[in-house]
């Protein structure tokens, strides 16, 4: 009689509760781990800057991930033992908790999901834009990187409830600006492009052709979209092909 008089004590099945928790969430934490490993998350995210952050704490980021299940489970069974234990003898307050955690994981979720996409995507846009020789070209890695975690951290507080409706104001205003100053500052940029595809289509001067482009003149190395190469006895000149149309160009003839 004793023993079950203990046992029925709201404390003692919040405790095993509790103790539930901590162990199913061990456990759905390393399969969560394993999924990850095998789906080969830790192989996409290889060298990114948040990877190397997480490398430096001693963890990972598929750790980090995966835990994310381990802490959610931790937290209902903390909130489930506080409840049966009535701790907290407000109905409100754990109706509010139910709805709130979920939301608040997927809200961290998203948003290392959002470091890792940022990071990929600033690295696919540089490796994109390597051959390309004009210096407005290198801040577009970073405005990508940066545009995509301003979405992942705007989905994060909507899904926290937080009002985001001046936030997406801000968006769209950042990104009419990004149009509007991308006009002007990559001009350039868009005129060597346009010179580009027709210099590649009509082929004026091809690959070995001596030509003399303003005062530069040599032989001609590569012709892409954005530059021509050219090579005398001594340099190597990167020409825009912007330039190729504003001072014109010769072919010479020996």
């Amino acid at each position: 009689m004793v023993l079950e008089s203990f046992l029925d004590q709201p404390i003692v099945v919040a405790l095993a509760v509790l103790a539930l928790g901590l162990i199913v969430g061990f456990i759905v934490g390393r399969i969560n781990e394993e999924l990850l490993r095998a789906a080969g998350v830790s192989e996409a995210v290889e060298g990114t800057p948040f990877e190397r952050s997480a490398q430096s704490l001693g963890t990972s980021t598929v750790k980090i991930v995966a835990r994310l299940s381990s802490w959610f489970i931790y937290g209902i069974a903390l909130l489930t033992a506080i409840h049966i234990a009535e701790l907290f003898p407000a109905e409100a307050y754990w109706q509010t908790i139910v709805t709130f955690v979920p939301q608040l994981f997927v809200a961290v979720l998203v948003v290392l999901i959002g470091f890792v996409a940022a990071d990929k995507a600033e690295l696919a846009t540089s490796e994109y834009l390597r051959g390309v020789k004009l210096p407005e070209v290198s801040i577009l890695p970073r405005i990508v990187k940066y545009s995509v975690l301003y979405v992942a951290f705007l989905i994060a507080l909507a899904q926290v409830g937080v009002y985001v409706m001046p936030l997406l104001i801000l968006l769209t205003v950042y990104t009419l600006g990004l149009v509007i100053v991308g006009a002007f500052a990559f001009k350039d940029f868009l005129i060597s492009s346009a010179v580009g595809i027709y210099l590649l289509l009509n082929q004026p001067y091809s690959i070995g052709d001596e030509v003399e482009i303003g005062e530069r003149t040599g032989i001609v190395q590569e012709v892409d979209l954005f530059v021509t190469k050219i090579e005398s006895e001594s340099e190597e000149h990167v020409i825009p092909n912007r330039v190729v149309f504003e001072d014109g160009f010769a072919r010479v003839r020996r």
